[in-house]
C-alpha cells in the first residue's frame, strides 16, 4: 500500500466553494504533510482545480461523483477523472430508490455495470463508495453481497469506508480482507463512544478502530490507497486532518 496517506476532501466541503478558497484548502492540506488527495465536494470544474493540484505538488488517486452523472452523464465523468489525473472514478453510494427492494437494487447493479465496461474501455476503473445500508438484507442476503457478487472483480473496485462498515455491523478488517484486491482505496475514518453518541466521529487514533490491524488488513488485500476522510469535526477540519495524519505518521505513513 502506498505509504502517502491522503486526504478526501469531502472533509473540507465548506472551504472549496470558489476556486480561491480551492487554492487556500491545497496550501494547507499541503503544509499537513498530505501528497494525494480525493475529490470530492465541490462544485469546481475539473480543469481549474487540476492547475492549482498542480501548483501544490498533489495527486488525485480518485474522486466522487453522484450517480446521475453515471448514468446519464458518463462521458462526463470520464472526462472529469482523466482531466484531474485520477485511475479510480468514484460512485458516492447507490441513491435512495434503489434500495427500495431487490428488484430495485438489481436494476442499479446493471446500470453500473454498464457503466464499468465504459470506464474500463478509457483505462480507468469504477469505485463503489458503501455506507453502511448496503449490509440490510433483501430476501436473506445483504445489498453488499449482491453488489460483490454480481460485478466484475477486475474493473469494480471499492472505496472501503471503516466507519460504515462498523454501523452495518460488519468488522472493517475482516471486509477489507474478504474483498481483496477490489478494495483499491480505503477510506480510514474512526469512530468513538460518547455519553450523547454511541457512534461519533473521530480523528485517526482517537476513537475505538484497531488500527494495526486494519492497516494490516490493507496491505495484505493489496489496497492501493488510505485517504482519510471525517465528515463531521468538532472543530476546524483541517486541525482534524492533521491529527489524523500526525496519528498515522506513527504507522509508517507520511
Amino acid at each position: 500500500m502506498d505509504r502517502r496517506i491522503g486526504a478526501q476532501y469531502y472533509t473540507l466541503r465548506d472551504y472549496l466553494k470558489t476556486i480561491e478558497d480551492f487554492d487556500e484548502s491545497c496550501k494547507k492540506v499541503k503544509e499537513i504533510g498530505y501528497q494525494i488527495i480525493q475529490i470530492s465536494g465541490t462544485p469546481l470544474p475539473a480543469r481549474d482545480m487540476k492547475e492549482v493540484i498542480d501548483k501544490y505538488g498533489l495527486e488525485v488517486v480518485t474522486t466522487h461523483r453522484e450517480f446521475d452523472d453515471f448514468a446519464n452523464n458518463l462521458d462526463f465523468v470520464i472526462e472529469y477523472n482523466k482531466t484531474l489525473g485520477s485511475k479510480l472514478c468514484g460512485l458516492g453510494g447507490m441513491p435512495k430508490a434503489a434500495r427500495a427492494d431487490k428488484e430495485s437494487m438489481e436494476q442499479f447493479i446493471q446500470q453500473v455495470n454498464r457503466a464499468t465496461e465504459e470506464i474500463k474501455k478509457e483505462g480507468l476503473f469504477f469505485g463503489y463508495h458503501n455506507h453502511a445500508f448496503e449490509f440490510a438484507k433483501h430476501d436473506g442476503k445483504t445489498m453488499m453481497e449482491h453488489i460483490i457478487e454480481e460485478t466484475d472483480p477486475e474493473n469494480f473496485k471499492f472505496i472501503v469506508d471503516t466507519y460504515w462498515v462498523q454501523v452495518g455491523g460488519k468488522n472493517p478488517a475482516e471486509f477489507i480482507r474478504k474483498l481483496g484486491p477490489r478494495a483499491m482505496a480505503v477510506h480510514f475514518k474512526d469512530m468513538k463512544a460518547t455519553i450523547q453518541n454511541a457512534s461519533a466521529m473521530a480523528e485517526i487514533g482517537y476513537g475505538n478502530f484497531d488500527w494495526d490491524n486494519i492497516i494490516s488488513a490493507c496491505d495484505e488485500a493489496g489496497t492501493k490507497w488510505a485517504i482519510v476522510e471525517q465528515d463531521f469535526c468538532d472543530g476546524d477540519p483541517f486541525d482534524c486532518l492533521k491529527t489524523s495524519y500526525e496519528f498515522l505518521k506513527t504507522k509508517g505513513f507520511h
